[in-house]
């Protein structure tokens, strides 16, 4: 009889621990796609890869982290512009999910704003078609100044990548040149620095230097 109770009492307790388990494994998922629906954007039969950040992730053991990749790079000034979000346009006009103006569009090629807030891969390509032509006007910056420290921050390539995204090659090289005499900040004071220190580091040595760089699709 005592045995008989015994069996019960632990059979009881799997099947509720089994249960609350299950459970938590299925809200823990639940979550995780409703937070992360954004990983992976489909756009016609293109897949664009969204690989959020460690600190976008808020928890690195269940999604993967990029490190300090050129994918990682892209989605840390993402994340910093517009959380992600590519149908995101600011208050001072500026679009999608790395935040451009139209003038800066217009250089690139892209000349439909609306089409461009709609496209997820145009918005890549154009990402990658600036960071191109920056490295092409800031290619003699960078090979003087990397690994130097100005203000308290090391140079690196993301860096003047990031800083030129911000506040455009001429401004980062002025700033570069009076060796941080030269300030820049945007409509809403984020200065250029920080986005100098903030995306420093990161391996951005695939990104190919074009003069002509153009968004093509």
């Amino acid at each position: 009889m005592v045995r008989s109770k015994k069996l019960f009492y632990i059979t009881s307790v799997a099947l509720i621990a089994f249960f609350i388990t299950g459970f938590k494994a299925e809200k823990s998922k639940a979550s995780y796609n409703l937070r992360y629906k954004w990983f992976i954007v489909e756009s016609g039969n293109e897949l664009v890869h969204s690989v959020p950040t460690k600190e976008e992730a808020g928890f690195t053991s269940k999604i993967p982290f990029a490190g300090k990749s050129l994918v990682a790079f892209k989605q840390a000034v993402a994340f910093k512009e517009s959380r992600g979000r590519y149908n995101v346009v600011n208050t001072l006009g500026y679009m999608g999910k790395y935040q451009f103006g139209k003038s800066t569009l217009e250089t690139i090629g892209v000349y439909n704003t609306d089409n461009f807030l709609d496209n997820p891969s145009m918005q890549e390509k154009a990402f990658n078609a600036l960071l191109s032509l920056n490295k092409w006007y800031l290619r003699k910056e960078i090979e003087k100044y990397s690994g130097t420290v100005i203000n308290g921050t090391i140079v690196t390539e993301s860096g003047i990548l990031a800083a030129a995204h911000l506040a455009g090659p001429g401004n980062i090289r002025k700033y570069l040149r009076s060796n941080g005499n030269s300030g820049f900040k945007d409509g809403y004071g984020t200065p250029m620095r920080s986005y100098l220190k903030k995306f420093g580091g990161y391996d951005t040595s695939d990104i190919v230097a074009n003069a002509k760089a153009k968004v093509r699709m």
